[in-house]
């Protein structure tokens, strides 16, 4: 059974039709990539996959259940969380505090602290800035933090939309190391990334997305070496 099957999505603001009927189909333990120009809705899928937005049309089952019209707060207690574009810490509260809000669904203060500890040793900075507000960051570090408060919700899902974005070559490396490290502990991962080769390079499949529609689905071995693909989004 799938973890996640999404069939003829649409998504609307107003009058656009950002997303016109997509179909998804994510496996556990896969990392899949959703590729695509700026403006072709990939992050309205994962907003509406997040309960962030509202579908339209179509269905989206998690865990063989429908969730299109679920509180985001409701799935995140099943494990589908999502790391938004622009990262959205809050930042004025500390490292500490911000990763504590990513264990809002919990109680078990000893797991808790366990989570805690599992974050600071996947990224040693956040434990050395754990007082600091997490507004006075560097970008690496607000995505490390935003990462990391993701996992403190103990994800079986995980949505991650451009974590690369805006950062310096060698923090991509690290971010993306620990993309791979997360998917190799068994959370199955649904990418957005601006850096489609990157992307691709790391995933297990992916889908094209243009103007709200699939276009093009395929491992992700077979994407990098097609024609259209390696024209329009890998720069050759």
């Amino acid at each position: 059974m799938s973890l996640l099957q999404v069939r003829d999505l649409k998504v609307s603001y107003g009058g656009i039709n950002a997303v016109k009927g997509i179909n998804l189909e994510i496996h556990k333990g896969e990392l899949v990539a959703l590729i695509g120009a700026n403006g072709a809705g990939k992050t309205t899928t994962l907003r509406a996959l997040a309960g962030l937005e509202h579908p339209s049309g179509g269905t989206i089952h998690y865990q063989g259940h429908s969730i299109a019209h679920q509180p985001t707060h409701q799935l995140v207690k099943k494990g589908l969380v999502m790391v938004p574009e622009g990262r959205g810490i809050f930042g004025r509260l500390t490292v500490e505090e911000n990763l504590y809000m990513g264990a809002y669904c919990y109680d078990d203060t000893s797991q808790i602290a366990s989570d805690m500890h599992q974050v600071y040793a996947r990224f040693p900075r956040l434990q050395e800035r754990s007082h600091q507000a997490g507004g006075t960051l560097s970008g690496g570090e607000q995505q490390m933090l935003a990462i990391g408060r993701a996992l403190m919700s103990r994800p079986q899902l995980l949505l991650l939309d451009e974590p690369s974005m805006g950062l310096a070559p060698l923090i991509v490396q690290k971010i993306f190391e620990t993309i791979r490290d997360i998917a190799a502990e068994g959370v199955t991962i649904l990418l957005v990334e601006q850096n489609a080769k990157l992307a691709l390079e790391n995933s297990h499949r992916g889908y094209v997305l243009e103007s709200g529609l699939i276009t093009l689905h395929d491992d992700a071995k077979s994407l990098l070496s097609n024609e259209k693909v390696r024209h329009a989004y890998l720069g050759e």
